[in-house]
């Protein structure tokens, strides 16, 4: 988030109906543009920002880890690994996915009865639903389990690790420079975890590359895809641009890094915000369940098609709601490569930073009436009709937008489904947000879980 620094203050732009804008003039001056005072624009509503690549200070605190993958690559290179990239999220390669959201569910349920039986009704939802979510990646991108949702796992550890450092670095100013961070015991953890899960995805990659046919590969993707899933790392190596060339194996270990830490947080943090708010609104939850009931009802085993998803319109429209209270990603920065013209005639200019808060522009009152309300109805399409499309932007927006977010939102969908199907969600704590890396709930998401009869489902 942007802090004013001492002795700069803030600098009000005056009043703007719906725009708060912040101008914060900062002592040290932006990468790539050495003769400009650093300035930084916290932006609170759906205004024009095409034109705008994502600022790198805070980012590169995490390239040690994810190198130089599509959240931290800029230009050609960006560019070229966004094209090479996009069939990796093509329903064809998504489907399968389905089985895989719905054994590391299935997982976690079982997991809950358990604990229920034992006479824990109240659980952290937060920590479960991480450790599914992790699981679930780890499936999808190396085809490997690690069981971790049932015993300890080193790379998952380690994964978990580097986040809560990396968000705790970004809270200690002086330690944004290398060589004091890695003096510290912090730093010295943060290095070891890097190459714990560098290790790990090396190996995956190496071990992939030796299997690889050189030729026949349209076969030999029609073969693998009968016997298993086509996973994250068999598309990345087998993708090439239009002049015929891959990625090298530093590459695909940035790219399957970025997934990783991209994927499991996010989407674990939606999850866990959208169950909370069904918790405290038990007639939405219970219309989800019957929907869910409804279109599983003849079926055995109850799974989650992939033609089943858009066939529950109010289970999405429950999702996006809860995304819009509690975005997963509260802002995401972004350098203006030109002046842009904001509405009322004033100007960013060429080389300013945005921070554009994604919370702060899913509460704007003038935007979303009564913003604090939790109503899934705001996502009816006849009220979409006219909605700055701006508005919403839980995934950003343009051309850096999350890559991932249909994978995300597919995995939402299936693992609320069948969660609503087997449980259901009383209030017990109320949660403090907390933006970190994500938006977490301090201390945990608390509620109380009731496992249904099976005549209940």
């Amino acid at each position: 988030m942007a802090v004013a620094v001492a002795g700069r203050g803030l600098l009000d732009p005056g009043p703007h109906p719906g725009l708060d804008l912040h101008l914060l003039q900062q002592l040290s001056p932006p990468p790539m543009f050495p003769a400009a005072p650093k300035t930084e624009l916290v932006l609170r509503s759906p205004v024009p920002a095409a034109i705008a690549s994502k600022d790198m200070e805070f980012y590169n605190l995490l390239k040690p880890w994810l190198g130089d993958g599509l959240l931290l690559s800029a230009g050609d290179k960006w560019s070229r690994h966004r094209r090479m990239l996009t069939p990796a999220f093509h329903f064809n390669i998504l489907k399968p996915y389905m089985k895989i959201f719905t054994k590391s569910t299935d997982i976690m349920h079982t997991k809950w009865e358990c604990l229920v039986t034992e006479g824990h009704t109240h659980l952290d939802i937060f920590e479960h639903i991480s450790l599914m979510t992790l699981d679930s990646l780890q499936k999808c991108v190396f085809s490997f389990d690690s069981n971790c949702q049932e015993k300890p796992s080193e790379y998952i550890a380690a994964i978990l690790e580097l986040s809560a450092l990396a968000a705790k670095r970004n809270q200690q100013i002086l330690l944004h420079m290398d060589f004091l961070y890695y003096l510290t015991p912090d730093g010295r953890r943060f290095r070891r975890a890097c190459r714990l899960v560098h290790d790990f995805t090396d190996a995956v990659i190496q071990e992939r590359r030796r299997t690889l046919p050189s030729e026949g590969v349209d076969d030999f993707l029609k073969a693998k895809a009968k016997t298993k899933t086509l996973d994250f790392i068999d598309v990345l190596l087998l993708t090439k641009d239009e002049d015929g060339k891959g990625l090298s194996d530093k590459d695909i270990r940035a790219e399957a890094d970025t997934f990783m830490f991209e994927g499991y947080d996010t989407t674990a943090s939606g999850l866990s915000w959208v169950l909370y708010n069904l918790a405290k609104h038990p007639e939405y939850q219970e219309r989800c369940r019957q929907d869910v009931q409804e279109l599983l009802r003849d079926r055995e085993p109850k799974e989650i098609e992939w033609d089943d998803l858009t066939q529950l319109p109010f289970l999405t429209m429950c999702i996006k709601e809860s995304l819009r209270l509690h975005p997963a990603i509260t802002y995401i920065a972004r350098r203006c490569t030109q002046d842009i013209m904001l509405p009322d005639g004033r100007v960013i200019p060429k080389g300013v930073i945005c921070l554009i808060s994604i919370f702060a522009t899913h509460h704007n009152p003038s935007v979303w009436p009564d913003p604090e309300v939790y109503d899934p109805f705001r996502f009816d399409p006849e009220n979409i009709k006219g909605r700055s499309p701006l508005a919403f932007i839980p995934f950003s927006a343009g051309p850096r937008n999350c890559i991932g977010q249909t994978f995300a939102m597919t995995e939402m969908k299936v693992v609320l489904a069948l969660t609503l199907l087997r449980f259901r969600f009383l209030p017990d704590k109320e949660p403090r947000r907390k933006p970190e890396l994500i938006l977490r709930p301090e201390g945990g998401l608390w509620l109380q879980v009731e496992p249904l009869s099976t005549g209940a489902q």
